[in-house]
């Protein structure tokens, strides 16, 4: 069935309702009536009614978890995505919408002045949310904001010198990595350098799209998106992959542009484009992967299984890549989403339904005997380590550490 009726045409749902049973957010509040009434079943009215008035839109995280356990492969949350921005066309933003969704315009204004501008940003932040002043503008105190890095990810890459190797990636670091946390970025680089492959960054290449997308600004991220499908065809047409460190890039840019735009080019370089440790997971299928890892010790780290890696269907690499690591000690927290969806959990309007789903994730990792936790996703990482006292790093940082101390060993 989901071969011949389109997966963006609501008359695929057949209505099983075993979506609402996958769905964080209806478990959480009774504002949101549940992924099939919010998107194949509204949809079809929505068809009929010229506005869409129904607030429901808005309490959808787009974790989609839906999308993962639809038997008929129906895109009920890219539905709920296009039903939001429909909703508000005729419908006012909150000031928040505007603030938490151009998270490149605002990397690039808070790290314009290295080494000052970042940490004034910092600063400007803490102040702000300690004295509840930026709830005024919609957004919530329930996490952290993310810190501003003092020098962007793409001024860091032009200086760093790496060797030359006949295979070559192109890395699409996201909003994240350029502005918030470079030093992955320069993480990645490092690890793949030691298993003979160069990194090419492309500084056209924008942002994915998702914060736009959860705001509800679908004209912005189609812009986005016809934008960066085109520079990455460009690299897949020269046999070159493309690599993430976020899981919520990789989805967006292989499978979310072909649900909401139906973009050409995504079909010929989806499925050359690779979360970081799924990449490394494929080199080791084909026996390129270096594995001369030295031990780190005994170190245990409590692992997180973001849901947008989870729908992506690639199994969950970082499990197996770090069995390759000797002394690294994984526990499984197994505790379903986390909750903070990106923009979702620092709205002031849903940060509260977000901040409940992560209570489960937050008390499994207090009560866990791991040194610290790891996870694929910047936003998750962002939830683990509120106010559970334990840092949150993502895998590739254990690698890079063990890679040095082989170095540093002369072996």
């Amino acid at each position: 069935m989901a071969s011949i009726i389109k997966h963006d045409n609501p008359d695929a749902c057949v209505s099983c309702n075993i979506c609402l049973t996958a769905c964080p957010v209806a478990k959480a509040t009774r504002l949101y009536r549940g992924p099939k009434l919010n998107g194949p079943a509204l949809s079809r009215l929505r068809l009929l009614v010229q506005e869409n008035d129904d607030p429901m839109v808005k309490y959808c995280s787009n974790c989609k978890n839906c999308d993962r356990v639809c038997p008929n492969g129906t895109s009920i949350a890219a539905l709920n995505m296009k039903a939001r921005a429909d909703y508000f066309k005729h419908h006012p933003h909150d000031p928040a919408d505007l603030i938490l969704s151009q998270n490149e315009t605002l990397g690039k204004l808070m790290t314009s002045i290295p080494f000052v501008s970042g940490t004034a940003a910092n600063i400007g932040m803490k102040v702000a949310s300690k004295t509840k002043l930026i709830e005024k503008f919609g957004v919530g105190t329930y996490a952290p904001l993310p810190q501003y890095a003092n020098v962007n990810f793409k001024t860091r890459a032009k200086l760093y010198k790496q060797p030359s190797c006949s295979t070559k990636v192109l890395f699409f670091p996201g909003c994240y990595v350029n502005y918030n946390e470079p030093e992955l970025g320069i993480a990645l680089i490092e690890v793949l350098n030691r298993n003979n492959v160069e990194v090419i960054v492309d500084p056209r290449l924008s942002c994915c799209g998702s914060p736009i997308l959860s705001t509800g600004y679908l004209d912005q991220v189609e812009k986005h998106a016809i934008s960066n499908a085109k520079i990455l065809k460009e690299y897949v047409d020269q046999g070159i992959d493309i690599i993430t460190t976020c899981t919520t890039c990789s989805l967006f840019l292989k499978q979310e542009y072909e649900e909401l735009f139906n973009l050409p080019e995504v079909k010929a370089y989806a499925p050359h484009v690779y979360e970081a440790m799924e990449y490394l997971l494929m080199r080791n299928s084909k026996g390129f992967f270096v594995k001369s890892f030295a031990p780190l010790g005994k170190c245990k780290v409590a692992y997180h299984t973001p849901c947008h890696l989870k729908v992506q269907g690639m199994g969950r690499p970082t499990l197996d890549v770090l069995r390759f690591v000797p002394g690294v000690e994984v526990e499984d927290l197994n505790a379903g989403c986390c909750g903070l969806s990106g923009v979702y959990g620092y709205k002031k309007e849903t940060a509260p339904i977000g901040h409940l789903i992560g209570s489960n994730l937050r008390q499994k990792l207090t009560d866990s005997e791991a040194d610290m936790g790891i996870c694929e996703c910047n936003i998750c990482r962002l939830q683990m380590q509120n106010g559970t006292g334990k840092k949150a790093i993502h895998p590739l940082y254990l690698l890079r550490e063990s890679y040095r101390k082989r170095a540093h060993s002369g072996r």
